[in-house]
């Protein structure tokens, strides 16, 4: 059985080299993320680069996901780089203080705080390891006493407890990186914090003009880490072309135990509404210096597969971790061994869904007749991938081939879930087409003779949306 579920890797020290990145994507990564938190443009640029090398070396379809940093809703420097806060005392979090922070005050990267808070409010510092409450605000200076100490060190980041901090989704940062990530024509672009719809409406503007030297338009990825989000799930759903739950920064504002419903009610939505979705944070967080996970890093990133995400994704485990091939290894045995245990319920799955157009009442044709007759494969002869990615909207053990003559396209079909994309030469004539499509499974050993698969195109080869014709053939 070959993996449904794909995996993103975030690169980083322990992982940008061409010996290590070669084994991580022969150990399964489909998905390389470049986390704009760190590095300058011109690294990004380089590991983009040494990505798409690596890969085409490996003959294998990765994609690329450029990952925004977002506001930088963060404590600024100590002397020493750190203090210890203890229970009870006072703390003052000041954004006019330019000097280092000691034990009594720290200035701040996100100067707009005091205007966001008030007396009663709580605070979570360094994902809410740290707990601090709001006594009162003077001017620039917001006063708290420590409920919760411990070790506070440079630039750890400041949630409120249950939402409500103003800073935009996208700062000027964000707007620069977007340029570079364009540069290199990123498949995926990551959007940090998107509060509402319109977030997500202004990075893919700014993303289309951006790559419009290039003709390039890449798909956008909505974070959902804030508590505002959640009420507008739905908008911010339908404005993106997939979501990644992003455990962390959410976990902090709404509290660690509504995450995993959370979990499950977005992946749901998103798959209803033919949205892709990334399960992200600690998913393997002790493998960054162990040989092998905890149970229940298991049991998360097999719960994670048996909810329908497209992927799982990797941190710093990949990015500075000790073992991070073999954590991409043990994690791709993970999802095999989830996906066995999958119930198939395709019948009722489609009964009550309504299909308002062509390419995808063949592509649900395609999926019950594979279903019903046992076919060996699907394979889906596509320009713009549409028709894969709502092929894999539905939970089937039969592997879907999106071929496709783009080769964005068949990066981008890299982080659809149980489709393998494969790239085809440009036939302008549809049997050639067909026939070619047959030939390229044969000679990978995925078709024998006798195997009967399901084919779907348009009888206008290279028209995108054009999907119009199913065909059951058999291997002669």
């Amino acid at each position: 059985m070959s993996r449904q579920t794909k995996i993103v890797a975030t690169l980083g020290p322990a992982s940008s080299s061409p010996e290590i990145l070669a084994q991580l994507i022969a150990a399964g990564v489909d998905v390389v993320r470049l986390n704009f938190s760190h590095g300058t443009a011109q690294d990004h640029i380089d590991r983009a680069t040494l990505v798409r090398a690596v890969a085409d070396k490996a003959g294998r379809s990765v994609a690329i996901m450029a990952d925004l940093q977002g506001p930088k809703i963060r404590v600024g420097k100590f002397e020493g780089g750190k203090t210890l806060l203890t229970a009870g005392q006072k703390f003052v979090l000041d954004g006019a203080r330019l000097e280092p922070g000691d034990n009594a005050a720290v200035g701040l990267d996100y100067k707009e705080l005091p205007r966001d808070v008030r007396s009663g409010d709580t605070l979570l510092l360094n994902d809410g390891l740290l707990v601090l409450t709001v006594d009162e605000v003077h001017g620039e200076q917001v006063h708290t006493t420590v409920r919760v100490g411990g070790v506070l060190s440079n630039n750890k980041g400041i949630n409120k407890q249950g939402g409500g901090l103003t800073a935009p989704a996208l700062t000027g940062k964000d707007m620069e990186d977007i340029k570079t990530a364009m540069s290199f024509q990123c498949e995926y672009l990551a959007v940090s914090f998107p509060k509402c719809a319109t977030d997500m409406e202004m990075a893919r503007q700014l993303a289309n003009v951006a790559g419009e030297p290039w003709r390039h338009k890449p798909s956008l990825i909505a974070k959902i880490e804030r508590s505002e989000a959640i009420p507008a799930l739905e908008s911010i759903v339908r404005a993106s072309d997939g979501i990644m739950v992003a455990r962390g920064d959410l976990a902090v504002e709404v509290g660690n135990a509504a995450v995993p419903a959370l979990q499950k009610r977005m992946i749901k939505l998103a798959r209803s509404l033919d949205k892709l979705t990334i399960t992200a944070t600690q998913m393997m967080e002790s493998m960054i210096v162990n040989p092998v996970p905890t149970r229940a890093e298991v049991s998360d990133v097999a719960n994670a597969v048996l909810d329908g995400t497209d992927a799982v994704m990797l941190s710093a485990e990949t990015a500075a971790g000790k073992y991070p091939v073999e954590t991409v290894e043990i994690m791709a045995q993970i999802c095999i061994e989830a996906e066995r245990a999958e119930d198939v319920s395709l019948d009722t799955d489609i009964v009550n869904k309504q299909f308002g157009r062509i390419d995808q009442t063949i592509a649900m044709g395609a999926l019950l007749t594979a279903y019903h007759l046992g076919c060996k494969a699907i394979l889906a002869l596509t320009e713009s991938g549409s028709t894969a990615l709502w092929m894999s909207r539905w939970r089937i053990h039969t592997p879907i081939f999106g071929l496709t003559t783009q080769a964005v396209t068949q990066r981008r079909m890299a982080l659809y879930r149980n489709v393998q994309p494969l790239v085809m030469p440009n036939f302008g004539d549809l049997d050639r087409a067909l026939a070619e499509a047959e030939k390229i499974l044969v000679e990978r050993g995925i078709l024998k003779p006798g195997d009967t698969y399901a084919i779907t195109c348009g009888e206008s080869m290279g028209d995108p949306g054009g999907t119009n014709t199913l065909k059951v053939c058999r291997v002669g």
